[in-house]
């Protein structure tokens, strides 16, 4: 992918918000059932986030990551304690805002892809748009403009199936930014590529951050993923043990 831009270039113009906070965690506590007690994921978390970041998640398996991910996108609630995404209390929102908030202000990565595998590509990227009720002109306008700038144009009516998993994290990466989200989260995202691939989906990314001003916030234990990490919030048994900005652009 270029990183050089032209006056005729035709990557999507992605708009976040103005400045400002995107993400408040204030004295985050979230609890599981088990047994006859509960187990504490997270105790006592906070955090903000500002446009623009770049910044990981970062712990083994059971530090509290991927259930802090999932609360910021609105796939779970708290507790006790309160998280802000976007000027909306994630614990106070029906299940019907909190779907409009993914549909509207969030994209998703997963580590596996969650493609459509009897769509192609462009059906798997469009899927997204056709919750938004936008036209069909203007939905495949988004849809080959961000092909386009993820260089899949190629792959457009190819299937998941027929595809390398690069290219897939690829659509996945496509899809989560269609739709022009202030906020993307993306959990494990390298977790099924190989090293080659997985510094190439990371630059891709690195560079819709810069180049769009998207934020993303990444759950991972990947040291690959760390190296590219503008901000890294390391998690240990639920808590926040290291918060720490890298002053230099990632550039492994």
């Amino acid at each position: 992918m270029n990183s050089k831009k032209t006056n005729n270039d035709k990557s999507p113009s992605f708009e976040g918000i103005k400045g400002g906070l995107i993400v408040e965690v204030k004295n985050l506590v979230k609890k599981f059932p088990v047994g006859a007690g509960f187990f504490t994921a997270l105790n006592d978390i906070n955090l903000e986030f500002s446009e623009g970041e770049f910044t990981g998640l970062v712990g083994p398996s059971g530090s509290g990551k991927t259930t802090l991910l999932n609360i910021i996108g609105s796939l779970d609630v708290p507790t006790s304690g309160e998280v802000v995404v976007i000027g909306k209390s994630i614990g106070n929102l029906s299940p019907k805002q909190a779907a409009k908030l993914r549909k509207e202000e969030l994209g998703f990565i997963f580590q596996n892809y969650n493609l459509l595998p009897v769509y192609t590509v462009f059906e798997n990227v469009e899927f997204p748009l056709l919750l938004l009720n936008l036209s069909a002109g203007e939905r495949k306008k988004r849809v080959m403009e961000t092909l386009e700038w993820l260089g899949l144009t190629d792959k457009v009516n190819s299937r998941p199936a027929q595809l390398s998993g690069g290219e897939c994290q690829r659509v996945a990466i496509a899809r989560a930014m269609v739709k022009r989200p202030v906020l993307v989260l993306a959990d494990e995202p390298t977790a099924n590529l190989d090293s080659a691939n997985s510094h190439n989906i990371l630059k891709m990314m690195l560079q819709l951050n810069e180049e769009l001003k998207t934020s993303f916030i990444f759950a991972t234990h990947d040291e690959k993923v760390i190296a590219y990490l503008k901000r890294i919030i390391r998690l240990q048994d639920g808590k926040v043990v290291e918060d720490k900005t890298i002053q230099a652009t990632p550039n492994p």
